[in-house]
């Protein structure tokens, strides 16, 4: 393959890549994100739940109880609807890493084409540079010889 074509290989993987970063840091920060929902909804519950205990030491009716109860049942549906949240972010941080990774290892892999390919050019410089002092030589032989 062509050197510039490779080299159109290479930036196509390059921009690949970088959108693939993107992707990621877009799935990480949602986590993150998650996270931070469930830490505030575990924080207000046990708010919530000791503000019942406070209520309650002075004295609650039956309805009020009731609606502490049901509130607090609310927040732990919540909770546990958070931490599928949190589950489904984490396989798309999983999914979006595995991405990145494969265009990683293609850009490499052009990468290391590209190096190659220099490699043998260098080589191929190296020969003909030395045939042509080869042959120089020779002919200065030949020269002086015949002088």
């Amino acid at each position: 393959m062509a050197k510039s074509q490779l080299q159109t290989l290479i930036e196509l993987a390059e921009t690949e890549l970088d959108n693939a970063a993107k992707s990621l840091g877009r799935t990480v920060k949602a986590k993150d994100d998650a996270d931070a929902q469930l830490v505030m909804l575990t924080q207000y519950r046990s708010d919530y739940e000791n503000r019942l205990q406070a209520t309650a030491q002075r004295g609650l009716n039956v309805a009020q109880y009731a609606n502490f109860q049901a509130f607090i049942a609310k927040l732990d549906q919540a909770i546990e609807g958070q931490k599928q949240v949190i589950a489904d972010a984490e396989y798309r941080v999983k999914r979006a890493t595995q991405h990145w990774q494969e265009c990683e290892k293609k850009r490499l892999s052009y990468q290391i084409l590209i190096d190659k390919n220099t490699k043998l050019e260098q080589q191929r410089d190296v020969k003909r540079d030395q045939k042509q002092t080869d042959e120089l030589a020779t002919r200065r032989l030949f020269y002086n010889r015949s002088n």
